[in-house]
């Protein structure tokens, strides 16, 4: 069984895409890092913020190991700066 995700991206990872969010596909009981990995591996030079990303689903932190479900609205939050 196949769920689908929207994964809001920002800072680094939007630079990366080029775009504000992506629609994506995993099987069921994926872990939230799993998306972090399908996004190093698309693009390599994300991976440097692999240890410093922290995982939200639907407005709430969560650990990476957090299950996905269907329709989970994602967000990946590199650090970031600013003023």
């Amino acid at each position: 069984m196949s769920i689908t995700v929207t994964v809001k991206l920002f800072a680094v990872f939007q630079e990366a895409y080029k775009v504000p969010e992506l629609v994506l596909n995993f099987p069921a009981k994926t872990p939230i890092s799993a998306i972090l990995d399908r996004l190093i591996q698309e693009h390599p030079e994300l991976e440097k913020w692999r240890n410093v990303t922290r995982f939200g689903i639907n407005l709430e932190f969560v650990n990476p190991d957090t299950e996905i479900q269907d329709k989970d609205e994602i967000v990946l939050i590199p650090p970031v700066s600013g003023g």
